[in-house]
């Protein structure tokens, strides 16, 4: 009996033993879990500059091309209302002309 006791002691003992070193390896794995996190947080906080300009760079340069394409716009515009007055002027002339030649027959 006195054998079975010192057995179940052992076993005791080495059961907790056991239960100590889970409960140290998972403390252990949940730390690295917690610095890998960590790590993955700081590297990622370090591209969003990057990123941001990129962005940035992407935005300057659809600003760029709208300006482009307005002013292109305003300059075949302007271009056509200049040939749309040069065409008329005869004619605005001519109407003028005979306005004035109907006011001095008055």
């Amino acid at each position: 009996m006195e054998d079975t006791l010192k057995r179940l002691l052992s076993v005791e003992l080495e059961a907790e033993q056991l239960v100590e070193k889970a409960q140290a390896e998972r403390e252990q794995i949940i730390q690295q879990a917690l610095d890998k996190a960590h790590q993955a947080e700081q590297e990622f906080q370090a591209t969003i500059p990057k990123l941001q300009a990129s962005y940035l760079e992407k935005a300057e340069q659809r600003a760029e091309q709208s300006i482009i394409a307005l002013k292109k716009r305003y300059a075949d515009k302007q271009e056509y209302l200049r040939k749309l007055a040069k065409d008329n002027q005869q004619q605005a002339l001519d109407a003028a002309v005979k306005l004035l030649m109907q006011v001095g027959k008055v």
